[in-house]
């Protein structure tokens, strides 16, 4: 009983030690949940064209199933990369005529977006999942919805409101 009793008085400063540790797992577990940002973004290169990919949330019609995809964008026919729900980034261009196009996840079709990018501009397109009918393809009946990733242009306007909540994945 003695033995008990003396392990059950601390020291002067044995409290010390427990709490570098406690801090210690509050600091790892802050740093794991905090929020990276993005690198800065870089200036425009005099001559060069950037074009922003956004990815918003998903209208309601398919989210569900398409929530977690990732569809990779294509420039001309050549993967720049791919793009989450709810995230953006930019990729820099000569001038030129591009024809974007998007990974379809659901019915293929044709859709695409071509412009024509000049040096020193500023270029949005949009990925987001829609129903097929609203690019010319069959109406689904409730056995068969053919959704899928379409790739539009966007305003510039509504891209500069909409790019503060999404997360930037930077250039690539």
């Amino acid at each position: 009983m003695a033995d008990r009793q003396l392990s059950a008085r601390r020291q002067p400063g044995e409290h010390g030690f427990g709490l570098v540790c406690l801090g210690l797992c509050l600091a790892v577990l802050l740093g794991c949940t905090a929020e990276t940002s993005a690198p800065p973004i870089p200036t425009l290169a005099p001559g060069i064209a950037r074009v922003w990919f956004l990815r918003g949330w998903d209208a309601p019609s398919g989210q569900t199933s398409v929530y977690g995809a990732a569809p990779v964008i294509f420039a001309n026919g050549a993967p720049i990369g791919d793009i989450r729900t709810g995230t953006e980034f930019f990729r820099d261009f000569l001038p030129g005529t591009y024809r974007f196009t998007v990974q379809p996840f659901g019915l293929p079709t044709s859709q695409e977006t071509t412009v024509q990018l000049a040096g020193g501009t500023e270029t949005y397109i949009q990925v987001q999942w829609a129903a097929s009918w609203q690019f010319g393809y069959p109406e689904a009946g409730w056995s068969f919805a053919p959704n899928t990733f379409v790739i539009t242009p966007m305003s510039a306007r509504v891209a500069q409101a909409y790019l503060p909540t999404l997360t930037n994945l930077g250039q690539r």
